[in-house]
């Protein structure tokens, strides 16, 4: 028998791993689903059936914009899952928001037998500001338009492009005054040319505006106003075979991550298991990942101790800064107005996810309310960075060295989402230390401007962006990512405590902590609990430095401290810049600040409200946080908004190298000692690795 080169057999082995670990995650779900899983296809289907046929909703046609998981009551959720032994099974019931006879519809339904049945069990119809999800297939519907309506097609002609080049595009129009109750649903369409590249985005046709009413999907309203040079193609697309071949010199060497034993994660239906955490991963329509029932193991304590009940992206803002006709609109609220999980495609092995990942697929409802099978919406996988999880040289011995390093290796769920020209990548990473990091990275394309302008002499007044090309302005804006966090630290009720850094002058008396020294200030720690909503407001990047802390009054350290977790910002917390009284920074108010801190409320998940298409901001996190409610010693909810201001520059274009923000949930006072002390020290050189049975010497 032929012997497989080595090389070529560990090349392979992270492949079979992650083969194995997919084939795990499809097959190892329980016949009887978590009370968080998503809707499956079967429910999904029974759903469907259900509303169809409820007389509560007799107009037809019937369009379905969201459907997901009414999710039980959580005192429901932490009996079952923290309850007796025998578990009794909840309820399923899901949410569905409809569109039909001009008006939207709020149905409850309750679905049995893991899809065998489904009856409607409430009926509402919205009569507040806003309007659902977009949904694909009314997008799809909306660009098949233009090429038929007579104006847009002598603007096509006399710009002199052919209309076989052209593309469009569905933008939402935002809200600018009124109380938004009973508007027309609408939307913008605008238009750009692809030809000889697949960076249509790079080459606007500027000046033509549509407006397309989505329920009747008609072309109501065009515009021409100002034309401008179409930009070129050449140097606009980003596909390996047109941008030529790697540039020369040293390239970095191919690697390939090698995991012997397989991957140290195990996937049962929704539920991952990995070192010391245990955690639930959902997929939502509108939110994309949810992360649920998050808790670390106490190897010390012996017990699995809660963190995290439920989190996912509440919103992400972007608001761009031309107040001009053709872009004052685009204040975009990708979450609400696209969703994340439409908007998210299939990932890339060993491309967008190392080769020792797992996916797990994500399922949706379509237009017509038929299950969309999504597949490898989400990745999981051990990231080997080589990066170091604590150490200590300690010299101080006469004639001996002693080093302890040990490696950190941390679990990443990720998800990729590309609504329209930018892509989000979204991270959980989950470190053994007990830390959660969040980390969005943008890459992607810049939404541009065409404009007489070649070079940026020319520029005499604000031109509100960067010329990135001949006639390409990429525009200036912002990017707010806000994160749902309903944070269980220990259990059920939690405070906000600021740990205030305050600067003292040494007094030289000790009555009043100073020393007789010749010391004349330093610093100490104010600490404040934060007693209401309002409190639980605040700018990162204003006042004193702070330590910001959720802890658990009820449970404290054997030294006698609460135990806790901090958040960390790491970059990326730019607060908004726009007036109050302008409508988007209206809608998006509680982009001002970083941290919101509200006490749990079912309803209250999305931070620009249920409706966000057309919405106003009255049902939106900021009004919430008006009726300054208690959060001492409360169910409380962390909202992170991770903010960008982003003024474009060349090498952005004509694709963008990625740009990453982040923040960390870390442990502070939640153990009572450094919980990866005994970890162990990992490879170093001379271990023998059992790679498939063969016996190899590392020489790392």
């Amino acid at each position: 028998m032929t012997q497989m080169p080595l090389l070529a057999l560990a090349a392979m082995l992270p492949v079979l791993a992650a083969v194995l670990l997919s084939i795990t995650a499809a097959s190892a779900a329980s016949s009887r689903p978590h009370p968080l899983d998503p809707l499956s296809p079967a429910e999904i289907t029974a759903v469907r059936a259900a509303v169809l046929a409820s007389p509560l909703v007799p107009a037809r046609p019937l369009t379905f914009h969201y459907v997901g998981l009414d999710e039980p009551d959580k005192a429901d959720v932490l009996a079952y899952a923290y309850g007796s032994s025998s578990r009794p099974a909840l309820p399923r019931r899901a949410l569905v928001i409809a569109r039909a006879g001009g008006q939207s519809h709020e149905l409850r339904v309750d679905v049995a037998g893991n899809g065998s049945s489904a009856a409607v069990r409430s009926h509402a119809v919205h009569s507040g500001a806003g309007f659902p999800t977009l949904t694909l297939e009314e997008q799809f519907a909306a660009v098949a338009l233009p090429p038929a309506y007579p104006p847009f097609v002598d603007s096509v002609r006399r710009r002199g492009v052919d209309m076989g080049d052209v593309l469009c595009a569905v933008f939402p129009v935002g809200w600018f005054g009124g109380d938004g109750d009973g508007p027309q649903r609408v939307a913008k369409m605008l238009c750009f040319v692809a030809g000889a590249t697949a960076n249509f985005y790079a080459r606007p046709i500027e000046g033509v505006t549509m407006v397309v009413d989505l329920d009747r999907m008609a072309i109501v309203g065009f515009r021409d106003r100002v034309a401008y040079p179409v930009p070129k193609a050449e140097g606009t697309d980003y596909r390996a075979d047109k941008v030529g071949p790697p540039v020369a010199g040293p390239q970095p060497a191919p690697g390939v991550v090698v995991q012997p034993e397989g991957g140290g994660f195990h996937i049962d239906g929704h539920v991952v298991r990995w070192a010391n955490w245990e955690f639930h991963v959902g997929f939502d329509m509108r939110a994309g990942t949810v992360i649920s029932m998050a808790s670390v193991h106490d190897a010390d304590a012996g017990t699995r101790r809660r963190v995290l009940y439920r989190g996912f992206v509440s919103e992400v803002f972007v608001p761009y800064m031309d107040p001009v006709e053709e872009w004052y609109y685009r204040t975009f609220l990708d979450a609400g107005e696209y969703g994340l999980g439409l908007w998210a495609f299939p990932l890339q092995h060993g491309a967008d996810c190392p080769a020792n990942a797992a996916y797990l697929d994500g399922y949706y409802a379509g237009q017509d309310g038929e299950p969309v099978a999504g597949e490898n919406r989400i990745c999981l996988f051990e990231r080997y960075a080589g990066d170091v999880a604590w150490r200590h040289t300690e010299a101080g011995f006469p004639g001996q060295l002693i080093t302890e390093v040990r490696p950190d290796v941390t679990l990443v769920v990720r998800m990729v989402v590309s609504p329209g020209n930018y892509d989000y990548i979204l991270d959980w990473e989950f470190k053994t230390s007990g830390s959660i990091k969040f980390v969005v990275s943008l890459t992607g394309l810049l939404e541009v401007k065409a404009t007489s302008y070649t070079h940026a002499d020319e520029i005499t007044a604000d031109a509100h962006g960067t010329l990135v090309s001949e006639n390409t302005l990429a525009i200036y804006h912002d990017h707010y990512v806000t994160y749902h966090l309903d944070l269980d630290i220990d259990g059920t009720n939690n405070s906000l405590v600021k740990n205030i850094i305050t600067a003292k002058r040494n007094t030289g008396d000790p009555a009043t902590g100073g020393a007789d020294t010749p010391r004349r200030s330093y610093w100490t720690v104010r600490r404040e609990v934060a007693e209401t909503e309002a409190d639980g407001q605040v700018d990162v990047n204003a006042g004193p430095p702070a330590d910001l802390l959720f802890v658990n009054p009820s449970k404290k350290t054997r030294m006698g401290y609460e135990v806790g977790y901090r958040l960390i910002t790491s970059g990326a917390t730019a607060a908004s810049v726009l007036a109050d009284d302008d409508y988007p920074q209206r809608r998006a108010s509680y982009t001002k600040k970083q941290v919101w801190v509200t006490p749990y409320s079912k309803p209250e998940k999305w931070a620009p409200g249920l409706y966000a298409d057309q919405s106003t901001g009255d049902d939106s996190l900021a009004a919430w946080s008006k009726k300054k409610r208690g959060i001492r010693d409360e169910d409380i909810v962390l909202w992170y908004t991770l903010g960008l201001h982003h003024i474009p520059y060349q090498e952005d274009f004509p694709v963008m190298p990625t740009l990453s923000g982040g923040f960390e949930l870390r442990p502070s006072n939640f153990f009572e000692r450094n919980p990866i002390l005994r970890t162990a020290r990992g490879v170093v050189p001379g271990d023998v690795c059992p790679c498939n049975g063969t016996q190899v010497t590392l020489l790392v």
